[in-house]
């Protein structure tokens, strides 16, 4: 069985650098001095800070003759405040790069930490609207070496953090080019200790990466070729690692999944994500979870404009009768086996915050490149669907 699995050991040179494998921590060192990295801090988050990945991590570095801190001030929807605390530890420890091991929320906060050492404008100078990533001292990022420890987000091939300002109480994306962190190591060995739900939340998270890069109208070839083999990816190996957590060859193919779901989203995404942004903004909902819950709503609300990709996904994958129907029943069955509720109510989101959910998800970025325009009847007609389990 080892054997078979040296064939997930490589390196990719797309859409950066990436060092996949089993075992693959150990090159941590490594990946620092390839941005000149000496002094790292390492930016995690208090759940994955408790298990044995963080002393591997600074066994490894201490091993490679580097000395590191760690920050652990990383909220699960990580927060303005969060950055700057992170910032302040990276000035005061005297570090030249950050290393962000953990699931999205340390990997997005890892990114946004980098960017903001150097900068004399506010966060949110910096959120992706129009061109306001050219207001960035380039000079003043700081590199980064990121490493997953779940298969869901794909941070670690991103160009943008996802981080709430806690003040209006909202999920800003910030954007720069040169965020895409400089090195990357997928150790798919380091999600065998993920408890079943987040597995199960987390391949939810890059299965909603895929499918809407997938439907996504933008005319971009190679990102959807990458997002259906994506789809299939979690098909094959999504169910058995939640069911089977020490099965090293479904970690590899989630954790391949989850990276190609980030590369194809780059051509852009939907409904799921600018509504999941918007929960998670006021109910502080897992984000993986909500794109879980809203995405056969979703699907059925763009089911005009996407029934042929369904039918091209579907007979990917297979499926007798290829077709919009078959993908949705798809998406159902798989939430059924991963324990995933069918409703926003049942995690715990109020139909009394409805106008400022749909205030907040027609705003959100993430929108504009759903197959169906959004507008604020539509988008309330669609988490009203999602509240009360009508498809």
């Amino acid at each position: 069985m080892r054997e078979r699995l040296y064939r997930y050991e490589v390196n990719w040179n797309y859409p950066t650098a990436i060092r996949f494998g089993l075992g693959r921590i150990a090159e941590l060192p490594e990946a620092c001095k390839a941005l000149r990295i000496s002094r790292p801090l390492i930016v995690t988050d208090p759940g994955v800070a408790k298990t044995s990945i963080i002393p591997s991590a600074l066994g490894a570095l201490k091993k490679g003759g580097l000395s590191a801190a760690v920050f652990t001030n990383v909220k699960p929807n990580p927060t303005g405040r969060n950055v700057s605390a992170g910032v302040e530890a990276f000035k005061s420890g005297g570090h030249d790069g950050v290393v962000a091991i953990g699931g999205g929320s340390a990997l997005d906060a890892g990114k946004a930490i980098a960017l903001m050492v150097g900068q004399i404008r506010p966060l949110w100078d910096f959120e992706d609207v129009a061109d306001w990533y050219t207001r960035v001292n380039e000079d003043g990022m700081a590199p980064v070496v990121a490493v997953p420890t779940t298969a869901g987000t794909g941070s670690e091939v991103g160009r943008a953090s996802v981080i709430t300002d806690e003040i209006i109480g909202k999920k800003k994306i910030i954007f720069h080019p040169r965020m895409l962190p400089g090195q990357v190591i997928c150790d798919p060995a380091l999600t065998v200790e993920l408890p079943p739900t987040l597995t199960a939340y987390t391949g939810m998270d890059a299965l909603s990466h895929n499918l809407e890069a997938m439907f996504s109208p933008t005319f971009h070839p190679m990102a959807k070729g990458i997002a259906v083999e994506g789809v299939r990816l979690i098909d094959s190996a999504l169910v058995h690692a939640y069911h089977h957590p020490d099965d090293l060859s479904a970690r590899c193919n989630m954790m391949a999944a989850s990276t190609m779901g980030a590369t194809a989203f780059q051509k852009g995404l939907g409904a799921m994500h600018s509504v999941a942004h918007a929960v998670g903004a006021l109910f502080d909902t897992q984000h993986g979870l909500t794109n879980a819950v809203v995405m056969p709503y979703v699907l059925q609300f763009n089911r005009d404009e996407i029934d042929q990709d369904a039918a091209r996904i579907t007979a990917y994958l297979g499926m007798d009768d290829p077709s919009f129907e078959r993908l949705l029943d798809w998406v159902l069955e798989l939430r059924r086996e991963l324990d995933i509720p069918h409703t926003l109510k049942e995690i715990g989101v109020s139909e009394d915050r409805l106008d400022d959910l749909v205030s907040l998800a027609h705003a959100d970025p993430s929108g504009a490149t759903n197959p169906v325009p959004l507008t604020e009847e539509n988008v309330r007609s669609l988490i009203l669907a999602a509240l009360h389990g009508n498809l």
